[in-house]
């Protein structure tokens, strides 16, 4: 009997200490000069629904018993497979009128990561970097052979003008027809809205899973590659500190490794994740004039949204709150 009883209070415990973190997910659908006075009704309750499908399709995942891994993959391919945001269908044109994606995932616990550059036919590249990561001894691949890559794989390939839209192809005609707009710091400029997508989320065993997608940056030249399939720039996960993906200048959140500076300050200096992506998005990103944000969760499952911009769209779900789903700054 008192064998019986040590094993049940053994049990009880070993369950509490398992819920010393929630579950949680946290996602986003870019960042940048998002007005409500720029937005219809139609449009913001459109983004505002898709985001909250993002949600509980990740969710849904962690509530069953799912790893965060799957988690993350299903709220980005949401996201990839809706032409509102900047990634997948939707994803922006090139200054060749063409399409070139990247993406990246990370996991916590063992810091595997995997990241595709400049695809043009792989439908969904979030599942081409899980597949770098997993079955692979690299960490990125890049254009073609990142394609073929994924193909091999068996992930569905498509045409590359599977990715098109009325909405990105007039705002990249309204770009290229700029002769004065020129290819490096002038389009920086000019282009005031990061709609790269990501999510994290933090499963039943404790593993945070990062991951970022994103079509790129309008009418860009020489292959260009920004921050989100950087690791460490765009997307950085350490269970022993906390799960991050970027959007904004991707220039300035490679230079500045941001995902991975929040991660690292949290650790080493023992701070909160609010307090440690408050530093880098409000000091020291905005004191260089660079504009974005990020969604990150701390290993207790916290969320935290943090940006320097007028909007971004954004939310989350834990166990202890319901969707929440926000756009403006406000």
């Amino acid at each position: 009997m008192k064998a019986i009883l040590i094993f049940i209070t053994l049990t009880i415990t070993g369950l509490v200490m398992a819920k010393e973190h929630q579950l949680a997910i946290v996602i986003h659908g870019g960042a940048g000069t998002i007005l409500k006075k720029n937005l219809t009704d139609e449009k913001e309750a459109a983004i505002q629904a898709k985001l909250e499908e993002a949600i509980n399709a990740g969710y849904s995942v962690l509530e069953n018993g799912g790893e965060s891994t799957d988690a993350v993959i299903a709220a980005i391919n949401i996201m990839e497979n809706s032409p509102l945001f900047n990634a997948g269908i939707g994803a922006v044109y090139t200054k060749q009128g063409k399409h070139e994606l990247d993406a990246s995932i990370m996991h916590g616990n063992d810091l595997q990561a995997g990241a595709v550059a400049g695809v043009s036919h792989v439908k969904n590249p979030i599942n081409a970097a899980k597949a770098v990561m997993l079955n692979s001894p690299h960490v990125m691949l890049s254009n073609q052979g990142a394609d073929k890559f994924a193909k091999q794989q068996g992930l569905e390939t498509v045409e590359n003008k599977y990715f098109d839209s009325e909405y990105r192809f007039k705002q990249w005609q309204a770009i290229n027809e700029k002769d004065e707009i020129s290819l490096s710091e002038d389009l920086l400029k000019t282009d005031h809205k990061f709609s790269t997508v990501g999510a994290v989320a933090i499963d039943n065993n404790g593993n945070i899973v990062a991951g970022t997608s994103t079509g790129g940056m309008t009418n860009k030249a020489y292959g260009r590659i920004g921050d989100s399939p950087v690791i460490g720039a765009g997307t950085y996960a350490d269970n022993r500190s906390c799960g991050i993906s970027a959007t904004g200048h991707g220039e300035y959140f490679i230079r500045y490794t941001v995902a991975h500076d929040i991660c690292a300050r949290v650790l080493y200096k023992n701070i909160s994740l609010q307090q440690s992506a408050d530093e880098v998005i409000n000091h020291d990103l905005k004191n260089i004039g660079a504009d974005g944000g990020i969604i990150g969760l701390d290993k207790m499952g916290n969320p935290v949204m943090v940006f320097n911009t007028a909007g971004m769209y954004r939310g989350y779900k834990t166990e202890s709150s319901d969707v929440k789903v926000l756009i403006y700054k406000d």
